[in-house]
């Protein structure tokens, strides 16, 4: 693989995971196709195991509260690029907080991701969300 090639594609999955972050920020469910593969199988604490991008986006649906938002910021993101695979991971700082106000709970996550190339780009294959600290403010 050319050395370009490989910094694009780096380039294009850290996009991936800003993506991720605002679908998630913005609540913008009908583009997750731009984010996740079909067949996409998601593990953290609160959805358990979650096979299809279907079961994903009706966890996220679900989740939703009147009036609360949450802001993501993904930071130190490692990836590793084998072809049309790569092995990515990331830390995340969540600030959720309500309109007009400070946030009322913050956390930090760490990601971990099998990532694919797709005929659309890259996607999300396996996300694995793994709580690091919460904080009540």
């Amino acid at each position: 693989m050319s050395t370009d090639t490989l910094i694009a594609d780096r380039i294009e999955i850290a996009d991936l995971f800003t993506r991720f972050a605002l679908l998630l920020d913005e609540k913008r469910w009908e583009d997750a196709d731009t984010v996740f593969a079909d067949d996409v199988a998601a593990h953290s604490p609160r959805g358990g195991e979650l096979q299809g991008i279907d079961k994903v986006v009706g966890f996220m649906r679900q989740g939703e509260v009147e009036g609360q938002h949450a802001q993501h910021m993904t930071t130190d993101l490692l990836v590793n690029v084998d072809g049309d695979r790569a092995a990515a991971s990331a830390n995340s700082l969540v600030y959720y907080y309500r309109d007009g106000q400070a946030p009322y709970f913050t956390g930090g996550l760490r990601l971990a991701a099998t990532v694919v190339r797709t005929p659309a780009g890259w996607r999300l294959r396996e996300v694995r969300i793994t709580p690091a600290w919460t904080r009540e403010n």
